[in-house]
């Protein structure tokens, strides 16, 4: 059933002073409680149609309104109908964003290794105390349900989980409810045994879904700890006699083409970020974590995109580096980076 916008916002009012009270509720009660600014006679006559309609009720004569069955059914409805667009819009513009950092990151690597001659490597944001901001469960068909989440720096996650049969519209708003009231702002390593046992005990029959909701939670965590890096200008350690020979070149390009190795200089970079004044740290010859490259030097810097997204951005070359350039050149991205996408 659709009603009119007018119609709606009345039957809307009714039910929720009649969850805040108890009491039948009559139309003056709706002309203060409503933005529509109707006379009180108009709000009579809408609320004459929905009795007619069979969405409200008048329990005894001249008493005010309350919502029966059907009413409460198109409430519910509607709300969780608003709550999917506003995911589904969300979701759309947080993929956008997601897919224009990864070009963006691609971008920067390119951009290092053109100006500076030397390799370039950029690691995507990694999430730091992955907070939950958001759960929405969904029924997909009757056989399974689909979990969103919404996690601290707005990335978007969907797991399917299977379910023995429908949940119908009140149990899958109390089940969000119950989710979203105990879980938003928690990390994963915030929520406790004894949390989930509270959840657990409220959830009733559902529990399983509960359980399946956290599985789901902690493998998006563990997907996200998945680092990404993005390189460029790999060539350019030819351009070096010292490191040009064809057994040491080969080693060092070999990982830097694989970027396994380049994971260690990530997590290192990030670690001693913390304790780091400036925000970049230069790791010289022997010092560097990856042994094909102890004939290098690396100069790297902690970019930070709010919400716990911290990432590494890095410049590969010989020892002999020109320091302060590659400094200079480094501090420029990251206040780039700072301005495009906190700003």
């Amino acid at each position: 059933m659709e009603l009119q916008d007018r119609k709606m916002k009345i039957l809307q009012a009714i039910i929720r002073n009649y969850l805040e009270t108890g009491e039948p509720v009559g139309s003056r009660t709706i002309s203060k409680y409503t933005d529509l600014k109707l006379s009180s006679a108009t709000i009579r006559n809408e609320m004459a149609d929905l009795e007619e309609m069979g969405l409200i009720m008048q329990p005894h004569t001249s008493a005010g309104r309350i919502p029966t069955d059907a009413g409460y059914r198109l409430y519910v409805d509607n709300m969780l109908g608003t709550e999917r667009r506003q995911v589904d819009e969300m979701k759309s513009m947080l993929l956008q964003k997601q897919d224009r950092l990864e070009n963006l990151l691609q971008q920067v690597a390119r951009l290092l290794a053109a100006n500076t001659n030397y390799a370039s490597m950029i690691s995507s944001p990694l999430m730091h105390r992955n907070k939950i901001k958001f759960i929405q469960l969904s029924q997909l068909d009757d056989d399974s349900v689909l979990a969103v989440l919404v996690l601290e720096g707005n990335l978007i996650r969907n797991k399917v989980i299977p379910v023995e049969g429908p949940l119908g519209a009140e149990q899958m708003l109390r089940l969000n409810m119950l989710l979203n009231t105990n879980l938003c702002g928690l990390s994963i390593e915030e929520i406790t045994l004894g949390l989930i046992e509270s959840i657990k005990r409220d959830a009733g029959i559902h529990t399983e879904i509960v359980n399946d909701v956290f599985d789901a939670a902690a493998e998006i965590v563990r997907q996200e700890e998945d680092l990404k890096i993005y390189t460029s200008g790999a060539n350019n350690i030819f351009r070096y006699p010292e490191l040009a020979d064809h057994r040491k070149a080969s080693e060092i390009i070999s990982d830097f083409e694989e970027k396994q190795a380049l994971t260690s200089i990530v997590q290192e970079s990030l670690a001693d970020s913390t304790s780091s004044e400036t925000g970049i740290q230069v790791y010289i010859g022997g010092e560097m974590p990856v042994p094909s490259m102890r004939d290098c030097s690396v100069v790297t810097a902690t970019y930070d995109l709010g919400d716990g997204m911290k990432g590494t951005v890095g410049i590969i070359g010989p020892r002999r580096m020109d320091y302060e350039r590659v400094v200079g050149v480094l501090r420029n991205i990251m206040k780039q980076l700072d301005d495009l996408y906190k700003h």
